[in-house]
Order: structure tokens, then sequence, then C-alpha cells
């Protein structure tokens, strides 16, 4: 193996992460890997020293930064909430440019197995910005329920988390995250997508609506769990 793709669960801004990550790429460079695509997070503190890590890591290193990942709707901790109605955030009234996985996907890949990407920060985002409140809307119509968007305070968040059995050492970093990123930094697009894949950004209502079809937004729908 000669190339590698770093990505820390759940999350690189994560207290531990650049420890763990540091760690990983001093023992793939031992092992003989060359290059390292390292997963990372638009604006995050723990991030930066992630990124650092693996520029000290001797290998040749590609930066891949991302925002809020539109799947978070469908396929982690905002499903309940929708299902639920209410989909309470910590995050105000920022504008968020929400990105799609399958472009952060495509963008990774393309580091990995083209040579042109080595030394290079590639942050990914959406084609456009949008509130929370704006892409809740835009979930409610396309199930045609009522789900709304209630700004709430962290120690809320926090709390609510918690009431629906995720673990609360969890709760709080997430929250902490969440706070500390949601701020405005991170309200910018980049041309990123269309540069390296040929092709604009996914958008977030063709999404939506793709989600909505499946059913996993039904209130009657039971979970499967995370991911």
């Amino acid at each position: 193996m000669d190339s590698a793709y770093v990505a820390f669960y759940p999350d690189a801004a994560f207290p531990g992460a650049a420890r763990a990550v540091g760690s990983f790429a001093e023992l793939a460079v031992a092992c003989g890997v060359r290059h390292l695509v390292l997963l990372a997070d638009r604006g995050a503190a723990e991030a930066e020293l992630c990124e650092q890590a693996v520029r000290d890591s001797g290998a040749e290193w590609t930066i891949v930064r991302v925002g809020f990942i539109t799947q978070n709707f469908s396929e982690a901790f905002l499903v309940e909430p929708v299902r639920a109605g209410v989909v309470a955030l910590p995050t105000g009234d920022v504008a968020e440019p929400f990105t799609d996985a399958e472009d952060i996907a495509e963008v990774a890949v393309a580091a990995l197995t083209e040579n042109s990407h080595a030394g290079q920060i590639h942050e990914v985002t959406g084609p456009r910005l949008i509130t929370f409140a704006d892409a809740v809307g835009e979930v409610a119509r396309a199930t045609r329920r009522e789900v709304r968007y209630l700004p709430v305070t962290p120690e809320q968040f926090v709390s609510s988390l918690t009431q629906r059995g995720v673990p609360d050492e969890y709760a709080k970093q997430l929250t902490s995250l969440m706070v500390e990123v949601f701020d405005g930094r991170r309200a910018n697009i980049t041309d990123t997508v269309e540069r390296i894949l040929g092709r604009p950004p996914r958008d977030f209502t063709e999404y939506v609506r793709k989600t909505a079809a499946t059913g996993i937004w039904d209130a009657h729908t039971k979970s499967s769990g995370g991911a």
C-alpha cells in the first residue's frame, strides 16, 4: 500500500484526534505509505492539529477539508429529530455550505489516485449557503410534513441528545464542536468540486428530493441506527 485515506471517527475536530492521527501517520510512513489524504473539519482547532500531524509525518499529503455534511439529515444524528418534527440545534441563523458526502468521496478518490494533489488543501463545499431553518423548511416541503427548526442553547442541545440515548461525553463533544464552528467562519463556498471533478457540486435541494422519496423521514419509520 502506498497511499492511505485518513478519517478519524467520529470527527477530526474531536479531542484526541490529532494524537491518534499523528500516531497512525507515523506508523503508515514506517510501513512504506508515501501519500496520506486526510479528511479534516473546516475551521476546527483540533482538525488543524490533525493537519499538522500529517504534514509532519514525512509522507506526501493532501488535506480534504469539509464542513457540515448533508447526509447528517438522513444517516446520522438528525434523522430522529426530522421524524419527530422538530430539529433543535445550537446553530442560530448561521449559514453553511452543506456538502454532499458523495462529493467528498469523489474528491478524496481523486486525491488518492491522481498524481497532481500532493501538498494541496481541498476545501469541499456545496454550491450555496443555507441556514438550518431554510434546510429544515426544504425537508418539510419535500416530505409534506410539519418539520420545524428550533434554535436552542448548547445546554438544551446536550440534554436533547442524552435523552435520546446519546452518551453524555459524545453529546458534549458534539455540542462543543458545533458552538465552535457555527459562528460564521465557514460561511463561504469554494470551486473545489468543479475544479477537480469537472462538474458542479450536488445541491441540497436535489438531495432532499431523492432522500424524501426513500421514506427515511416518514414519521412512522423505525430507526435503523446512525451512520
